[in-house]
């Protein structure tokens, strides 16, 4: 992999998930307690052996590039190894990033001084595994041009991506990008192949077309185009990815034990968190005894800035009247510097620094950061951005008429609650 070169789109507005990107971009929200959208790509990436990174910011980047700075100077300069970050510099012209593509058109010059024999473009807000080694072994196995990682999705819901039909061997024959009547796999009307936003070019092929064709996107513009001049490849995620993986278990005197080592059951995980719907139900598949997305791997960690907080504190605390409230988190992710002074957490993330108070509850909730949720409040069902102050005995997520009345709620009923809703 030391030929390839991997782009990090990480300028995204993320609008649909406002008001978390209030004052940040998309592959800067929390995620998972104490890691960034943008970690899990980078995470990937390591795992991979991909040593050669640029990250491409552009829409409130300061957070991003704060945390890039502080916790991904991992790379050693003497062996060739980096990680840049490459905001919009205008090279051709007095533009800003205008899309995916062109992105990449504005730093043509940067790229091609690396000399690469591969380019892999990715997406910074995504929750995922994939071992981009096996990528690559396909599109050289397949001779290909350019491949895309695609998945399998339920047609309700493909119109939300670019959609691509294949032939028997998974070469792309039409890609339709945010199809209103999406083309379903044959065989199965319920499901279409989407593209993940993943791709890897033969790096000839892609600086050659971008001097070619100056549009700005890939989805939208380049790959649609070129399907009967170079060879497109699909990369069926689910049936290719495998991460191997050293799986924990219990065993019969209640001791933690290893099984060999194994394909990871979230070999196939993938979300885009796309919307807040999508983020709350990605931070919800971390929780559990056996989660659908496992962030506990050995072979494959995932990396982050760890921060300085002390470690999580758990309290008992007794009643006026003789009662003790003890402090719990129940099937949680609880990160370093909480406090749960006789407060109760069950199945949910709770980011740093998080105050619980006695006889608060908190179900099925994402607690950002120096969040302080009061005495007796309840909590179910909600997100609750950083900083906000919970005054005691509030009630949300049980009553969506007054909940909507106060907050924003989402399609599916998940309360977002900012420090600006107790001001």
């Amino acid at each position: 992999m030391k030929n390839v070169l991997a782009l990090i789109m990480a300028g995204g507005k993320g609008e649909r998930l406002m008001p978390l990107t209030k004052s940040r971009s998309k592959p800067a929200i929390p995620f998972g307690g104490i890691y960034l959208l943008a970690d899990l790509s980078l995470s990937n990436c390591i795992n991979s052996e991909v040593y050669r990174i640029l990250v491409l910011p552009q829409y409130k980047s300061q957070t991003l590039i704060q945390h890039l700075e502080s916790g991904w100077n991992i790379f050693s300069q003497p062996l060739g190894h980096f990680l840049r970050i490459v905001p919009p510099q205008m090279m051709t012209g007095d533009k800003w990033y205008q899309g995916t593509a062109d992105s990449i058109r504005q730093n043509l010059e940067m790229i091609e001084e690396e000399n690469p024999s591969h380019l892999l473009i990715l997406s910074a807000d995504h929750v995922y595994k994939m071992n981009y080694a096996a990528f690559k072994r396909y599109h050289d196995e397949n001779k290909a041009d350019v491949t895309i990682a695609v998945i399998e999705t339920a047609k309700d819901q493909a119109s939300e991506y670019g959609v691509l039909q294949v032939d028997p061997s998974f070469r792309v024959c039409g890609f339709q990008e945010k199809p209103k009547n999406p083309s379903p796999i044959p065989g199965n009307k319920d499901l279409c192949l989407v593209s993940m936003g993943i791709y890897l070019f033969s790096a000839d092929v892609l600086l050659d077309l971008l001097k070619k064709d100056d549009r700005p996107d890939f989805g939208k513009d380049i790959l649609p185009s070129i399907l009967k001049s170079h060879k497109v490849m699909a990369y069926p995620y689910r049936r290719e990815n495998k991460i191997e993986e050293v799986v924990f278990f219990t065993d019969e005197e209640g001791s933690r034990a290893k099984k060999p080592v194994e394909v990871a059951p979230d070999s196939g995980y993938w979300r885009d968190v796309g919307n807040l719907d999508a983020y709350w139900n990605a931070n919800m598949d971390l929780c559990g005894l056996a989660p659908y997305f496992n962030l506990y791997g050995v072979r494959w960690p995932m990396r982050t800035n760890q921060r300085q907080f002390p470690p999580v504190k758990t309290l008992s605390v007794t009643e006026p009247n003789g009662e003790t409230l003890h402090g719990q988190a129940k099937d949680s992710l609880v990160s370093p510097g909480c406090v749960i002074g006789g407060g109760m957490v069950r199945n949910s993330v709770l980011s740093y620094n998080v105050s619980v108070h006695r006889g608060a509850e908190i179900d099925e909730s994402v607690i950002m950061e120096n969040v302080d949720v009061g005495r007796f409040s309840k909590i179910k069902k909600a997100i609750i951005s950083d900083g906000t102050k919970i005054p005691s005995n509030t009630v949300i997520g049980f009553d969506p008429k007054t909940d909507r009345k106060k907050y924003a709620v989402t399609p599916r009923g998940i309360v977002v609650v900012t420090k600006e809703n107790f001001k």
